[in-house]
């Protein structure tokens, strides 16, 4: 198997573009990894496409072929062009298909992209949408909607570990602080705790200022062998490491419900993988689709004992300048969720932080990153490890 290195990065502004199309918001994110990559289009092998639902949301499916037409490619060079599909972990998934790819020798360079457009419906079928990303038969049909899927989570974690509605709070308010500083997020303004917990009640305990936001945005990752990796940059981000996991479809069929296992197998592996122990992380993007789901991440990556991510959050432990920084990007929280596409911008917030290049949010001396990507309440997740070669 080859290294793979992360060559090139492309990211849409993140929030409601009622004026840009579903297909032109991965064109834009492609078009600035290929700049990024100093690439031609004809230069690509291979792409794989990250998308939930574009059959509900823009009534359009063939997500793979319509992006590879749209960006030129299928015309010219005739490329493979696949979508990939694990509900929100769709992205991450894509992204671990072109490393796969690249390390097995099959292609050399390929972009993992993933895009979401999710307002040109209306809340109610957003929220039956994403519902099935859930067991349709065993939760959906019974009114079980995600917010309520997580309160069970973080009814089930209070209950058990004493979490306070002001740690769970605080999680908000950090992301938002992350946010405000980076110019791609839909909510570039910090909240107080206060605010979140004033905020509409949604599922309880989870309140509006608990929940990601309903998001259109795409993200584009070029990757290639880490030997060839300096004929395109100078500063090529090695992939140390892609894992994948899944669990039940269904929360209540979980051996706890407050534990993703999930999330523990794919960490366990990706820190295997990469030969590194947690200590060695700079900073980690979680997939915080709720408050509750970060501390849940926090834990079950290894980083803490199960219980103590709260009190670590509320402390500043996982504050930009803590001693773990957890979602600089602001996270699905702040930063935007387009369901899609959140796996392959957690890829580009970690190279930007490895280059130097995340103004106003910088992790200080980071050189080695983790992303973590979860598909429904935990039955997929995908986790990377990235280093600055």
């Amino acid at each position: 198997m080859r290294d793979v290195a992360v060559i090139g990065i492309g990211l849409t502004e993140f929030g409601e573009k009622w004026d840009t199309s579903f297909r032109s918001l991965c064109v834009e994110a492609g078009a600035k990894a290929l700049e990024d990559a100093n690439l031609d289009g004809d230069q690509i092998d291979e792409m794989f496409v990250g998308n939930m639902s574009g059959g509900r949301f823009v009534l359009q499916e063939h997500i793979g072929a319509l992006i590879s037409d749209y960006s030129g490619l299928a015309s010219t060079n005739h490329i493979p062009s696949t979508r990939t599909e694990a509900a929100c972990a769709s992205g991450g998934l894509a992204f671990r298909q072109a490393v796969t790819t690249v390390a097995s020798g099959m292609q050399d360079i390929v972009i993992a992209a993933g895009v979401e457009k999710m307002t040109d419906v209306g809340g109610g079928e957003t929220t039956d949408t994403l519902a099935g990303a859930a067991d349709r038969e065993w939760e959906g049909i019974y009114g079980v909607t995600f917010p309520a899927l997580y309160a069970m989570i973080a009814q089930d974690y209070m209950h058990r570990y004493g979490l306070t509605r002001e740690q769970l709070a605080q999680v908000a308010v950090k992301n938002h602080y992350n946010g405000a500083r980076n110019p791609i997020a839909q909510f570039r303004k910090e909240i107080s705790i206060e605010a979140v917990m004033r905020s509409t009640l949604v599922a309880d305990p989870l309140r509006l200022l608990d929940c990601s936001p309903v998001t259109d945005g795409a993200a584009a990752v070029i990757v290639c062998p880490l030997e060839r990796a300096k004929e395109f940059t100078d500063t090529p981000i090695q992939v140390l490491a892609s894992t994948q996991a899944t669990d039940t479809l269904s929360l209540h069929d979980r051996r706890d419900i407050s534990t993703l296992d999930a999330t523990v197998a794919a960490g366990n592996r990706a820190f295997d993988m990469a030969k590194l122990e947690r200590k060695d992380i700079d900073f980690v993007e979680v997939h915080d689709c709720f408050t509750i789901a970060e501390l849940c991440a926090i834990e079950d990556l290894g980083f803490c004992k199960k219980g103590e991510a709260g009190k670590l959050t509320e402390e500043g432990y996982t504050a930009l300048d803590g001693d773990l920084p957890i979602n600089p990007s602001g996270g699905l929280k702040a930063c935007g969720h387009p369901v899609g596409a959140t796996g392959v911008k957690q890829i580009c917030e970690i190279v930007e932080q490895l280059r130097g290049e995340a103004s106003g949010r910088q992790v200080a001396n980071a050189e080695i990153g983790m992303s973590h990507n979860v598909g429904g309440t935990g039955a997929t997740v995908v986790c990377n490890i990235l280093r600055r070669a």
